[in-house]
């Protein structure tokens, strides 16, 4: 088991690709803290791990707050006596509008979940990651963090900023034993898609030069891999999980 010993932190797990990755980090041998703000979804979450055997507990936390971020990283220490592994995939999809339209309010909520819950995240992750002897951190980015697309300047806007800020991050504790990458998703089979494209799978999947929606357990499997000693020279980098849509010009 890869992740065997270590202690991992998951934001947005109780649903999608951050449930997915719980289950992939509990099973290759991690204690993971799950946060979410769904306490339903969070607490099934670690129900069904527990019971696959795995080992995990979970936090109520809203992480466009930052004390509550604060909170939750020094309640995974104080539960696990360390961290060393951290997946920020909190966050949300704006509804789609060309940008003078789009609504300020709703503009702001996405970069606050999107962006600044990754910043918060990383900003209270790190000291804890250092003090137990360095770690990994995977940043949750999109295709749309690369690239653009029209009426979704508020969520692309997001995943661009935290594209840089994981680079930014990733060159200031190089040489300290943290390495912070990014995952790029295309389309993926999760709630969040579904109700984003109103359950129009074969629209969103028309895109992929596969021919089909990712699944979350793929870039979970990306994600621990990101985290494991197996990528231990990988660090500033945004792996795109697309299904080869950015290979593609036109």
């Amino acid at each position: 088991m890869i992740l065997a010993g270590k202690v991992a932190l998951i934001t947005g797990g109780g649903s999608g690709i951050g449930r997915a990755t719980a289950f992939a980090m509990a099973g290759e041998g991690a204690k993971v803290m799950i946060a979410d703000i769904n306490e339903n979804n969070v607490e099934s979450t670690v129900e069904d791990i527990k019971n696959s055997g795995g080992h995990a507990d979970f936090y109520i936390a809203d992480v466009t707050e930052e004390n509550s971020v604060a909170n939750l990283v020094e309640a995974t220490v104080k539960k696990f006596s360390k961290l060393q592994i951290a997946f920020n995939s909190a966050g949300l999809v704006a509804p789609i509008a060309e940008i003078n339209e789009q609504d300020t309010k709703t503009f702001e909520d996405t970069i606050n979940a999107d962006f600044y819950g990754v910043y918060f995240s990383m900003k209270y992750e790190i000291p804890a990651i250092l003090n137990s002897g360095g770690g990994a951190i995977v940043n949750a980015s999109s295709t749309w963090g690369l690239r653009a697309y029209p009426g979704r300047s508020a969520y692309i806007a997001a995943k661009h900023a935290v594209c840089g800020i994981t680079k930014t991050a990733a060159l200031e504790f190089a040489r300290k034993g943290i390495r912070i990458n990014s995952v790029a998703p295309g389309p993926i089979r999760t709630p969040l898609l579904l109700k984003d494209w109103k359950d129009k799978v074969d629209e969103a999947a028309a895109a992929v030069p596969m021919g089909r929606l990712g699944e979350a357990k793929e870039v979970a499997d990306a994600v621990v891999w990101l985290c494991s000693e197996k990528s231990s020279f990988i660090t500033g980098h945004d792996l795109p999980i697309d299904g080869g849509m950015l290979a593609r010009v036109g």
